[in-house]
This record gives structure tokens, sequence and C-alpha cells, in this order.
């Protein structure tokens, strides 16, 4: 048994999908049951029930998960003991926050030469669980955690836009009230991979009195843009700081009119510690950096 059989262990009995899970873990398909079979033989047990349809944790699976997220917890502690102490501030995120980010350290380079400032791209669960572990010291996020041992960080509010095929009856217009995209298909990934995002949308919805309409699930290796193309009907929504990135030919951007498609971005850190000079100059830069209007309004604003 090693570390590595743990950690795709660990990311089945998530994901519950030995696909998605290879490509959390990058690796084949092929390796990862193969690396799961070696586990399940040195243990003398199964640890899945496996089936064309589905699969599930078995008992002693079940019992295994959060012995492996211990060991791989010390496993973390045991390499964050053993590394040299140096002026570090580790950053995890997604690459939707790649521009802003790199923005911001770059004005903490130039305060704090001396500072290595590292950004490591992890999977939203990853991230919690590299600040939790210690092999981080910042977690950017969409939306809130409530773990033990962190605690968040307010760096802003971002404005989800909604996104529709040019043909689409409403394209001309700039802003659209929610309700009347009711009798519209929502393309969005299934519910377990953009809780945030559906529970936004479907939020607003019942602030309106209305239900949102959903349409098939987007594949994980298509983009909702494209799909939109194929069904001229149907509407999805972005964040807005990633809209520049659409390619815009054949499809229209709209503004939720009364503002009611929002997520808090947060960042997540360990609870009880000072932050040093370095840290808070990164948290107000980020804050500068993601949402300059309102960094400026608070400033403006003796009362903010």
């Amino acid at each position: 048994m090693d570390f590595r059989q743990l950690r795709y262990f660990l990311a089945v009995s998530e994901e519950l999908n030995f696909s998605r899970a290879a490509q959390r873990c990058f690796i084949s398909q092929s390796a990862i049951s193969h690396q799961i079979t070696r586990l399940e033989g040195e243990l003398g047990a199964s640890l899945f029930e496996r089936s064309t349809r589905v699969v599930r944790l078995t008992t002693a699976g079940a019992r295994l998960v959060p012995i492996a997220q211990q060991v791989l917890s010390l496993e973390s502690q045991a390499f964050a003991v053993a590394r040299e102490p140096r002026n570090r501030i580790r950053i995890t995120a997604n690459m939707s926050f790649a521009p802003q980010s790199l923005d911001a350290i770059a004005r903490v380079r130039e305060r704090h030469p001396d500072v290595d400032i590292e950004f490591v791209i992890k999977s939203f669960a990853d991230r919690i669980d590299a600040v939790a572990a210690g092999d981080a010291d910042l977690a950017l996020i969409r939306g809130d955690v409530d773990r033990p041992g962190l605690e968040i960080v307010q760096l802003g509010i971002e404005d989800l836009v909604i996104v529709t095929s040019s043909q689409h009856p409403l394209s001309a217009f700039s802003t659209v009230e929610l309700g009347e995209l009711a009798p519209y298909p929502l393309l969005l990934p299934p519910r377990h991979s953009q809780v945030l995002l559906h529970s936004v949308v479907e939020d607003a919805f019942v602030e309106v009195g209305r239900r949102v309409q959903l349409g098939p699930p987007i594949a994980r290796d298509h983009r909702a843009t494209l799909d939109l193309l194929t069904n001229p009907r149907a509407w999805t929504v972005l964040y807005a700081s990633t809209v520049t990135d659409v390619t815009r030919t054949g499809l229209s951007v709209m503004r939720e009119a009364r503002g009611r498609l929002r997520v808090p971005v947060c960042g997540v850190v360990r609870s009880g510690g000072e932050p040093s000079p370095a840290m808070a100059h990164l948290v107000s830069s980020l804050r500068q950096t993601m949402y300059p209007a309102e960094t400026s309004a608070d400033a403006a604003d003796p009362e903010a």
C-alpha cells in the first residue's frame, strides 16, 4: 500500500465514478482501476461495488475513507514539518482566478521582494484540503465553506452573466428579467459538479416566484457555449470575470436586470493565525484587482 493508492481510492470514493476520478488525478481510467484493484488485493477486501451503471462503497470501503483521509493529512503535515522554513505564501485556486491573482502577486512582490509567492491550480475540494493540511496558505473560492479550523476572508461579490445564442428570442437585449428566462432550458454541468451555480440560479427563480427549467446536463468534455449554438433556445450562466474568454461569434451576453445572480468570492485561510504583512497586502491587492470599483468606493467612504 502507498499514499498514491490512497489518493486514488479517495478520489473514486468522492466521485463514485472511475472516469471522473481518473481525470481528477490526471491518469487514465485503466491505471486508476488497476491501482484500486491492487489496493483491494493487499487489503484482502473489496472497496467498491461496481456495475455498468453505478459505483458504490462497500462496508469495508466506507470504513477506510476516514483512515485514508487521516493518513494523507499526516503525509502533508510531515512534508510541511520537513521543509526548510522560508518566507513563502502559497495560493491555490482554479484557472479562472489566474489573471487577477497574478496582478495581485505582482503588487505584493514589488513591496515584499523577499517573499516567495506560489500559485497552484487545484480542484475545489483539493484547495480546501490543502489549506487545512498546511500545504497552502490561501485558497480562492466562489461560495462559502464551513469547516473546523478554517475561516473565510471576504474578497468581493461577482455577478453571473447570461449567455445565449444570437438566435435566442431574448438575445437582442442587454439586460433581461429573470422570469423571462423561465420558458427556456438552462444548460449547466450536473448539479454534483456545480452545486454553487445551481443553487444561486434556483434561489433567484424562487425569489421571483418561478421555477427554472433545466435542460440536459452539459457533458464533462463540452463547453456550455458550444451547446448553445446547437440549442438556440437554451441559455447558460458564466462568471462575469470569465466572459472575456468566450468566443462571441454567434453568442449574446446579457445581465440579469435586478442583480439577483451574484456569488461571493472568498479566500479560505487557517483559523487563529495572525497574517503577515505580505499576506495582508496580498488580500488587499486581491480585493483591488478583482473588484476595483467596490474597493475604491469602500476607500472613499469612511464608514465602510
